[in-house]
């Protein structure tokens, strides 16, 4: 992987106040820092960045930083946190992790499918259970993505991650043999037939008052007065 040029300005103002001020004139608080590198407080150009954040999954961009006011050099580093606002998506602050090009590191690295699933053609449902895995390598090595071709990938079936092909020295860090893609039987929906039954003989509603039955006694006469 190459390194995308980044230009930063050192800051000497801290606080919620100085980063609305950055944001207001179009700049992202920023910060440097790394196992040998003391923080340095910067500040990077929104279109800049958002250009660079368009093409590639940030997470896995390797940067050169041009720093500018009194810091001499450039600096190798990956954005490790990127803080955005919740409801506009404005970029609020940015973590930079210096690394050294000789030494490996991990880093998050999305999944790509390729081809067309046996199973998705006869049905079936993809889903991707990990849209993006970690890896170990060499910060020059990060690969762009990883391929995954599920191709031969039917109904019932899955890909695991001890069975995707990693370019070069990549390695995957962990040891747990966990689901990346599989493909889900189709959702058979239940029809649910109602059936109406009367049964035989089922009374009707009647009009009126209800008859007196056979042999049942009418209301007696009022008693005779006198003899």
């Amino acid at each position: 992987m190459e390194q995308i040029n980044l230009k930063a300005q050192v800051r000497k103002t801290t606080g919620n106040g100085p980063a609305r001020v950055l944001r207001r004139e179009g700049r992202i608080p920023a910060i440097l820092y790394g196992p040998k590198t003391d923080p340095i407080m910067l500040s990077i150009d929104n279109k800049e960045f958002e250009q660079i954040a368009k093409k590639a999954s940030i997470g896995s961009v390797l940067l050169k930083l041009e720093i500018k006011n009194g810091q001499s050099g450039a600096r190798s580093a990956m954005v490790k946190e990127l803080q955005t606002h919740p409801v506009t998506g404005q970029y609020l602050h940015i973590d930079f992790y210096e690394v050294d090009l000789m030494r490996k590191i991990n880093a998050m690295v999305p999944v790509t499918v390729t081809g067309k699933s046996k199973g998705v053609e006869d049905g079936g449902i993809l889903q991707i259970v990990r849209r993006e895995l970690e890896v170990f390598c060499l910060p020059t090595a990060i690969p762009e993505s990883v391929e995954v071709d599920i191709s031969e990938l039917e109904i019932g079936g899955a890909i695991h991650v001890s069975e995707i092909a990693l370019p070069g020295d990549v390695e995957l860090p962990e040891d747990v043999d966990f689901t990346v893609i599989t493909v889900l039987a189709p959702k058979v929906e239940e029809v649910v037939v109602e059936e109406e039954e009367l049964a035989e003989g089922e009374a009707v509603a009647e009009e009126g008052a209800p008859e007196a039955a056979e042999g049942e006694a009418a209301p007696a006469d009022e008693e005779s007065k006198g003899d």
